[in-house]
């Protein structure tokens, strides 16, 4: 099923056609919040709550400013991020063993094969170096501008405008 036959069954909120989103694109987006959470319990809770979000806004997706999913993956991301940066959050991660993080020094390529599942690395690494980056901060780290701008150390305006133009010239390999 295409996104144009999708969109008007969502619009009118039925059932099938939710259904039928959720199993064109929770892979998707879970990996997407798994990169950025690291813990698939709380990850599958987000995964929950951005079909919430979607099924209550579809209204307010506009499809002259881009494709469904990457609507959707944008309140994936935001909403991901939301969690991590929410003080219940951060208060109950505070003392956590060191055998939360033995899976990150096993799996040093699992940023690299959450990617791939989504079919993303090949056009991410068709980019100038720079933009590879910073998308990979802003994107699948979860920076914001400011954080990337620190990282980088270079000017918040300067942060902006390459992101924008990164995305660009994503959105034309995308298109190809």
């Amino acid at each position: 099923m295409t996104q144009e036959e999708l969109l008007p069954l969502l619009l009118r909120k039925d059932e099938k056609g939710f259904t039928k989103l959720y199993d064109m694109y929770s892979k998707s987006l879970f990996s997407i919040i798994t990169n950025l959470m690291n813990d698939r319990e709380e990850a599958e809770d987000v995964l929950q709550e951005v079909f919430v979000k979607i099924w209550k806004n579809i209204d307010s997706y506009n499809e002259s400013k881009g494709r469904l999913y990457t609507w959707m993956l944008n309140i994936a991301r935001n909403s991901t991020i939301d969690k991590l940066r929410s003080k219940g959050f951060n208060n109950s991660k505070k003392n956590l063993s060191s055998d939360n993080f033995v899976h990150l020094l096993d799996d040093s390529n699992k940023l690299t094969n959450r990617i791939d599942s989504i079919g993303l690395k090949e056009f991410v690494n068709k980019l100038k170096p720079k933009c590879i980056k910073l998308i990979d901060l802003l994107f699948f780290k979860g920076f914001t501008q400011q954080e990337a701008s620190e990282e980088l150390e270079i000017p918040l305006g300067t942060v902006k405008t390459q992101n924008r133009m990164c995305m660009n010239d994503l959105r034309n390999f995308l298109k190809v």
